[in-house]
């Protein structure tokens, strides 16, 4: 594959036909929520000591870097392409398929008789804005992988890897695109990372609460990371039975089962409430708060600011959470809220009026006028105010009454004129 080339699902299926073909049957696929080929060099050299892809770069054999087109750019593979890839591994072979959520690999069932996929879901970057937390979630994804991989080598087992994430954290654009079309690439870009259909949750025989995140994860005393995103949407391992609909109150119920290491149960609560309010004439659809409640013992409550539209719409936010940045903001309400740190990107729910199973028309949590449509207001008052003071200025000049005539005597103006 030459310099820059993106890999097409179609090609991708080809190149994974060897992984099939081998006498040793093992896969092991690390998924990431995001991740570029650009990361590999941003983050390797620009931070002093700091390694935070030594065991990736040390089960990448050197021939393959030096056999490259470039050492600058790389192939890489479509978003596309990487969506599917489950799903596709699945349908190519009798997998079974085994998701590792403790890394334990010694308490590992390996039956080499047979073929067998682990899944293991590496933590997210909840900052992405942040180099530094961004390297160290890195570098602690990279201690998951040798940590698996070195523990099957002790073992004697021989598998195969693949390390991707489901969509790029890097956005490559070619300087030849024209200015004009930057807008429009975005929006297909936004477009396509819809990889999968939102939840929903079904009372009798209609859909009574859709709810979709392109991310949803969260952070537990500042060091345990839980990445929901798969297993909510993807693979669907949450249990919704103990939500409730009602024309008043809608309570989204999502119960998980050992979702990582150290936590038995999980349950998050989404509490809407549908009201008639006089000053606008209609009812409105509010979340009014998020509870999360561990093992059953730890509960915690946020408070949600600005999550409302009305009730024949959905709710959508780019960045909901707990983090002072985000549009939405979750507020502790009690203090075991405060271990809790909450990121969800592209959050949009319906808990009222749902037709056709499919969200309605969505409320933006971002007003019309931002942040920046206000400085180019305020900045135009600005130009005009000097413009009009200028136009002002010149038309109060006056010309003199009266002339000097050089070939005469002397102009006297008297001082009382």
């Amino acid at each position: 594959l030459h310099a820059g080339h993106i890999v097409s699902t179609q090609e991708l299926a080809v190149l994974l036909q060897p992984v099939f073909s081998q006498n040793s049957k093992n896969l092991v696929l690390f998924v990431q929520d995001t991740l570029s080929i650009d990361d590999f060099t941003y983050y390797s050299e620009a931070y002093g000591n700091k390694k935070p892809f030594q065991n990736v770069q040390a089960s990448i054999p050197l021939e393959i870097l030096q056999s490259a087109a470039s050492s600058l750019v790389l192939p890489a593979v479509d978003c596309k392409a990487t969506r599917y890839l489950l799903s596709f591994l699945q349908e190519s072979e009798d997998w079974k398929l085994t998701n590792v959520a403790n890394l334990d690999v010694s308490q590992l069932e390996v039956n080499t008789s047979k073929p067998n996929l682990f899944v293991v879901q590496l933590q997210p970057f909840l900052s992405k804005l942040n180099d530094v937390s961004t390297l160290e979630a890195i570098a602690e994804n990279d201690k998951i992988i040798g940590r698996l991989i070195m523990g099957l080598q002790e073992r004697g087992i021989h598998f195969s890897v693949i390390y991707t994430a489901m969509r790029p954290s890097r956005i490559s654009r070619r300087t030849e695109v024209a200015w004009d079309l930057r807008r429009r690439l975005m929006a297909i870009e936004e477009e396509d990372s819809l990889s999968y259909p939102p939840l929903n949750v079904t009372n009798g025989n209609y859909t009574c609460i859709l709810f979709y995140a392109n991310n949803f994860s969260l952070k537990a005393n500042d060091s345990l990371s839980i990445d929901l995103t798969n297993i909510t949407f993807v693979t669907q391992d949450v249990d919704i039975s103990s939500s409730e609909c009602s024309d008043i109150n809608t309570t989204l119920s999502l119960k998980y089962t050992k979702p990582v290491s150290g936590i038995n149960s999980l349950e998050i609560r989404f509490l809407m409430t549908n009201m008639f309010y006089g000053g606008s004439a209609r009812n409105w659809s509010t979340l009014e708060s998020v509870e999360i409640v561990q093992d059953d013992e730890k509960f915690a409550k946020f408070n949600v600011s600005v999550i409302s539209a009305p009730a024949e719409y959905s709710f959508h936010c780019q960045l909901v959470g707990t983090s002072n940045l985000y549009p939405a903001k979750l507020i502790p309400s009690n203090n075991e809220a405060k271990n809790w740190d909450v990121f969800i990107s592209r959050f949009q729910i319906q808990g009222f009026n749902i037709e056709n199973s499919q969200f309605s028309y969505a409320s933006d949590c971002t007003s019309f006028f931002s942040p920046g449509i206000w400085m180019g207001l305020v900045t135009s008052v600005v130009l005009l105010w000097i413009l009009a003071y200028g136009v002002h200025m010149i038309m109060q000049l006056t010309t003199n009454s009266r002339f000097d005539d050089p070939k005469g005597p002397a102009l006297s103006v008297p001082q009382t004129e």
